[in-house]
């Protein structure tokens, strides 16, 4: 597997191309504004766009959405029934084959109510549920809370070298992030 990030300057958010080198499978997730370079690396080398996958229902995670339609052919993983296809809408936990990879879903509300993390491998495509550093934010203390023990829960269980590929931001390793539960506070 290899990933690509594409960065969108205009907005600073983070765009993932994810590819199965074995079979030249491609996904993308949170495709934020479509740049010629992405474009242009998916058809010089000839990969397969078979996915979409969104972390949350913020138009800057999923803007380019409309572009790559016109463009390919694929299915959208959601936790929205608005964004995804099908019947991919993503709820609670889970495990789906998609490119020839494994990727595994996790629900973590608390930013917004559609929050998902994706799990490749040991990366971790979190939206904005956690950065480098900090957790993402939320409308009140009952979300914050809520969003605090989901990753207590769900991400602090995961080996330190899984690796944050965040919304915005920089990628960082779980274990270097400096965020552990005892930053996580659950009560205000």
């Amino acid at each position: 597997m290899k990933i690509y990030l594409h960065l969108d300057f205009e907005k600073l958010t983070n765009c993932y191309l994810v590819v199965n080198e074995e079979t030249k499978q491609a996904l993308i997730i949170d495709p934020c504004k479509i740049s010629n370079t992405l474009i242009s690396q998916i058809e010089a080398e000839n990969y397969d766009l078979v996915a979409v996958l969104i972390t949350h229902k913020h138009e800057n995670h999923y803007r380019g959405l409309k572009t790559l339609k016109k463009i390919y052919n694929f299915s959208v993983y959601a936790a929205d029934n608005e964004l995804s296809t099908d019947k991919n809408i993503l709820k609670g936990e889970g495990v789906k084959k998609i490119a020839g990879l494994e990727v595994e879903y996790l629900s973590l509300p608390g930013h917004s109510a559609d929050s998902i993390v994706y799990k490749i491998g040991s990366a971790l495509f979190t939206g904005d549920v956690i950065f480098a550093g900090k957790i993402g934010s939320s409308s009140c203390a009952f979300t914050k809370k809520y969003l605090s023990n989901g990753i207590k829960s769900k991400l602090f269980t995961l080996p330190d070298d899984s690796v944050i590929m965040p919304g915005h931001g920089p990628m960082t390793d779980r274990k270097s992030t400096r965020l552990n539960s005892s930053h996580v506070r659950t009560s205000r």
